[in-house]
């Protein structure tokens, strides 16, 4: 015969058994992370970076739905409602193009973005209080044409002609543009506007910078030429044009130069943003981020390969030298 106490301690081990299972079948939440542009491994990593640093790890405590859209704007709004749908606890837009698909999905689940624009014109959020479902960080990157047009000419002070490559589809691509004109104007030298929005057109669009004899050429902070930096490499080597561009990743694959915040640590943000509306923090209540450092970078082996000899006014400036 079995003892009451035995059976006691077997009925309550019976009774915790169905308690841990149902525990364990809890789902995790999930983030759903929205790119207009094409995977990248070190965004993931620095994102990854962000949520670590909360407490968040994949496959831990939350799960991660990647969604790229690869430039396609019309893919991009139906992988937003496709998050939606998926009833997301939060959704990371990667982008100023992204945070509008995902704003207009949805008007309750939580969406930190990053952005070049400015939020509060593109009619995502005010800064200091968002006060609704949308905050993020603005990198300012659109506002900064006219510095790297000013290191340019530092670089080229001979030159007359410059241009500046831009991304049609970019919802704030008329400010860049804007930015440019007026720095060109103030140091008196003439400035194109090329633009481009798929490999075939950035080719096109060399073609006419080399037919017009530019001096030296803008490439705008935009994550389509981000992606296809190897192309745009490539061709400023082969034509012999210096360039400045938008992001240290390209300078660090072979680009002349490069001036703007740091894209790693903009994801990392949007990680620990994510986190800190996970734990509970409302976007309404945690301001837009806005970057504190710029950095400016020299790639010097590229150069030599121009033929240009970079002022020494110019590296001291500089916040890496490539050698």
């Amino acid at each position: 015969m079995m003892k009451r106490r035995e059976f006691i301690t077997l009925l309550g081990g019976a009774a915790a058994w169905p308690l841990a299972a149902r525990a364990q079948k809890l789902p995790l939440p999930v983030i759903g992370v929205l790119g207009f542009g094409w995977p990248e491994a070190s965004v993931a990593a620095a994102f990854h970076k962000g949520l670590n640093e909360t407490g968040y790890s994949e496959g831990r405590n939350v799960a991660i739905e990647f969604r790229w859209a690869q430039n396609d704007t019309a893919r991009l709004v139906d992988l937003a409602a496709d998050l939606v749908r998926r009833q997301v606890s939060v959704i990371a837009a990667l982008g100023g193009t992204s945070a509008l698909a995902a704003k207009a999905a949805t008007a309750t689940i939580p969406i930190v973005f990053n952005t070049a624009g400015d939020p509060v014109q593109m009619g995502l959020a005010t800064l200091n209080r968002p006060g609704g479902h949308v905050t993020g960080i603005a990198d300012l990157h659109m506002q900064l044409a006219a510095k790297r047009l000013g290191f340019l000419y530092e670089l080229l002070p001979r030159a007359t002609r410059f241009a500046v490559l831009v991304n049609p589809n970019s919802r704030v691509v008329q400010t860049e543009i804007a930015e440019a004109q007026g720095a060109a104007a103030a140091i008196g030298r003439e400035l194109d506007v090329v633009s481009a929005s798929t490999s075939r057109e950035i080719d096109i669009a060399f073609a006419s910078l080399v037919q017009k004899r530019t001096d030296g050429l803008l490439v705008g902070p935009h994550s389509f030429f981000l992606n296809r930096r190897a192309q745009l490499v490539t061709l400023t080597a082969r034509h012999a044009l210096p360039t400045m561009f938008g992001f240290r990743e390209i300078a660090e694959a072979g680009g002349l130069m490069s001036y703007g915040a740091s894209l790693s640590d903009e994801d990392r943000q949007v990680g620990i943003y994510v986190g800190r509306v996970l734990k509970g923090e409302k976007p309404a209540d945690l301001p837009i981020m806005q970057p504190t450092k710029f950095e400016f970078v020299i790639n010097l082996q590229t150069a030599r390969v121009l033929g240009i000899d970079v002022p020494s006014t110019l590296l001291s400036l500089a916040d890496e030298v490539i050698e």
